[in-house]
């Protein structure tokens, strides 16, 4: 399979590098009909925050990876960048690596789920835009049967890998029903980012952000749907909320171990869970020696990330044993590609000769005995035809025989001619037996 492909991702480059290559939408489309014109019959470009990638095959017999290279860097020009920083790959190093993204075993967060989503988008950009051939269209159905096979046949996915979103399972843990419930997070960076939109994705009632900068305190209210804390009132507001997640970059405590005693005597005993993933810490660590507050910290919510992390990193056998089996099928069908026209110009020549011959006595006997002799003929035909066909297709799709099976379809070819066709406007003549022959 002449699949061809560079990648430059989170193994093989900084973050500087993959920022300054990542290529947005309009990008792609710019640059999928140059491709297409100088180097691809058919192809896709995937670029996330970890990985830009190109692939497709081949307009030549052999395509030189730094004219990928050269490609890419020509029309996105990254000071700094070296043939080091991208990843080669080629036939089945290519096919097992895409099924590789397309399970999230190869990403920065093992088991991400997010990468098979943009995968179908690069595939299905390609598809509109008239990039993906009947090559790029069976590797695309067969990744994104490895992905989803990932997710349900294994515990991949399984298990918070982030701390904001091992934040939100505790809360899970605690609150059966987080429909009902409000929450507070305070600060809007990334960390609170993740954990407000984990929060909003599992239902919860009802959501208020609290940050130093109002205008980023607004942009993710805006953005999960909540409502705004104004930080200078934090403190008056806290009895409100029965979850409350930390996360700004301030040096010093937030919340003393007064300000939750207090909280709590106006909740009257009711249950508070507070996540303090800041770093330095925002809530006083003595606050979970308080009657009904469910504390962690950032340490404590690691420990439950890195077991889940060595879970997903056990599955990885299976999901791999996924991606061979589905490579094993893929190649399968590519290796018949060659054999399966042979195979059909073989049914056709003996259909024409069997209905050639039905033809000459037609007219000779009744339509009730002409139907039996059709019928008879034809079983005949599949029955002399059955076992060459088939052994012809198993040694192609067995992958260690396919030269074999390419060289009988070649004789074949030869023998009777199949290049031309029967009918290629030779006379014919019949031997003394009957037979029919192509006159030279």
């Amino acid at each position: 399979m002449n699949l061809v492909g560079i990648s430059i991702n989170h193994k093989t480059a900084p973050i500087e590098l993959r920022e300054a290559l990542h290529l947005s939408q309009d990008e792609i489309i710019d640059l999928i009909p140059k491709l297409k014109k100088d180097l691809f019959e058919d192809g896709f470009i995937l670029s996330t925050c970890n990985r830009t990638e190109i692939f497709g095959t081949s307009k030549k017999s052999l395509l030189n990876h730094r004219e990928l290279e050269e490609f890419i860097i020509s029309h996105k020009p990254v000071k700094g960048i070296q043939p080091d920083h991208f990843t080669k790959y080629f036939s089945c190093a290519a096919v097992k690596h895409i099924f590789s993204v397309a399970s999230g075993i190869d990403s920065l967060i093992i088991g991400d789920s997010q990468i098979l989503g943009q995968l179908k988008d690069a595939f299905q950009k390609s598809e509109d835009m008239h990039f993906s051939g009947s090559i790029i269209k069976r590797v695309f159905d067969s990744a994104v049967r490895v992905g989803k096979r990932a997710i349900k046949e294994t515990l991949i996915g399984e298990g918070a890998v982030t701390v904001s979103y091992a934040a939100v399972q505790v809360v899970e843990k605690v609150y059966s029903n987080l429909d009902k419930k409000s929450a507070l997070i305070i600060g809007a960076g990334e960390t609170g980012e993740l954990a407000a939109i984990h929060l909003n994705d599992k239902g919860i009632g009802k959501i208020s952000i609290a940050n130093r900068t109002l205008e980023k305190a607004e942009l993710l209210a805006n953005k999960v749907h909540g409502e705004i804390i104004p930080f200078d009132q934090l403190k008056d507001h806290l009895y409100n909320f029965d979850i409350i997640i930390s996360a700004t970059s301030a040096p010093d405590l937030i919340l003393t171990h007064d300000d939750i005693k207090s909280m709590m005597k106006k909740r009257k005993g009711n249950t508070c869970v507070i996540m303090d993933i800041a770093i330095p810490r925002d809530v006083d660590n003595k606050v979970s020696e308080l009657p009904n507050v469910f504390y962690h910290d950032i340490d404590s919510l690691k420990i439950i990330v890195d077991q889940n992390m060595r879970k997903r990193k056990s599955e990885i056998p299976k999901v791999e044993s996924i991606i061979l089996e589905e490579m094993t099928n893929l190649f399968s069908w590519y290796n018949a590609l060659d054999v399966v026209p042979t195979i059909k110009s073989v049914r056709e020549f003996f259909d024409e000769i069997r209905s050639d011959e039905l033809n000459k006595i037609k007219h000779k006997i009744s339509k009730e005995d002409y139907e039996k002799l059709e019928d008879m003929t034809r079983r005949m035909m599949g029955r002399i035809l059955h076992n060459p066909t088939i052994k012809l297709r198993e040694l192609a799709e067995s992958g260690t025989h396919t030269q074999e099976a390419v060289i009988h379809a070649l004789i074949l070819k030869e023998l009777f001619n199949l290049e031309h066709g029967r009918n290629n406007g030779s006379p014919l003549y019949n031997d003394n037996n009957g037979d029919k022959f192509e006159e030279k």
